[in-house]
C-alpha cells in the first residue's frame, strides 16, 4: 500500500472509530467539578491539591463523571459544571443566580450523544421555593421557583438536543419537596430519573468512596437506557 493510500486508510479508520464512540457531556454543580476540567470562570469545589478538611478527592480520575467516561467507553465532550449553581434563578441568601443557573448554561453543552444532568442540590440547600408546576409560557419571574425552572430546563434540553440520551440524577438527602418535584417533572417529560442513595460525603460532598458510589449507580442506568 502506497504512503498516501495508507494515510487515507488510517484517516478513514480513525473517523469510523470516532463516530462509533458516543460523546457524553455533563451539566452540574460542585459534585461534577474539578479544577481545570470545567469552563474558565466557573467555580469549582474539587482541586488537585484539596483542603483535606473538606474532601479526600485529589485527582480527576477519582471523580464520578470521569469514572463514567472511562468505564463506559465514552468520549468526553463538555463538562459544564459550576460549584454552587442552582437550577432555578434563586441562589443563596436570595441572590440572583441567573448567570450560573442550569437553564443558562444548558446551550453550552453542544448536542452530545448523552447528557447527564446532576442538579437540585443547591436549590435544596439554598431554600429555594418550589412554586407551582408549570409546563409552558414561562415568564422570567417563574424561573426563580424550582418547579417551573426544572420544567423549562428539561423542555429546553429536549428541544435543543432531540437526539441526545438524557439522564437526570438526583442527589441523596435533599428536601422532600425538591426530590418529589424532580421526579414528577422528569416523568412529565419522559426523562429518566435516577435517585442516588448511600453516597459517602464530607462537608456535604462526595468523598472518594462517594464518587465511586455515584459512578456505579449512573453507569448501569445509562447502559440500560441506551439499549
Amino acid at each position: 500500500m502506497k504512503k498516501n493510500e495508507l494515510l487515507l486508510f488510517l484517516a478513514a479508520l480513525l473517523l469510523v472509530v470516532s463516530c462509533g464512540t458516543p460523546r457524553i457531556s455533563f451539566l452540574g454543580d460542585s459534585y461534577t467539578t474539578f479544577e481545570g476540567y470545567i469552563p474558565e470562570g466557573n467555580l469549582t469545589w474539587y482541586y488537585s491539591q484539596p483542603d483535606t478538611s473538606l474532601t479526600d478527592v485529589s485527582s480527576v480520575e477519582q471523580t464520578w463523571w470521569h469514572q463514567v467516561v472511562t468505564a463506559g467507553g465514552y468520549k468526553m465532550d463538555a463538562n459544564e459544571s459550576y460549584s454552587g449553581a442552582t437550577i432555578s434563578y434563586t441562589g443563596y441568601d436570595g441572590q440572583d443566580y441567573t448567570d450560573r443557573s442550569f437553564i443558562t448554561r444548558l446551550p453550552r453543552v453542544d448536542s452530545p450523544d448523552v447528557l447527564v444532568i446532576l442538579g437540585g442540590t443547591n436549590d435544596s440547600w439554598a431554600g429555594a421555593q418550589v412554586g407551582e408546576y408549570k409546563y409552558a409560557d414561562w415568564q422570567t419571574a417563574d424561573l426563580y421557583y424550582y418547579r417551573p425552572a426544572l420544567a423549562k430546563l428539561l423542555q429546553d434540553a429536549k428541544k435543543l438536543y432531540p437526539k441526545t440520551q438524557l439522564l437526570f440524577v438526583m442527589n441523596s438527602e435533599l428536601r422532600e419537596d425538591i426530590t418529589e418535584s424532580s421526579q414528577e417533572i422528569c416523568a412529565h417529560y419522559s426523562v429518566p430519573f435516577l435517585q442516588l442513595h448511600d453516597i459517602d460525603k464530607k462537608a456535604g460532598h462526595p468523598t472518594v468512596e462517594g464518587m465511586k458510589s455515584i459512578a456505579t449507580q449512573v453507569l448501569p442506568t445509562l447502559k440500560q437506557r441506551a439499549r
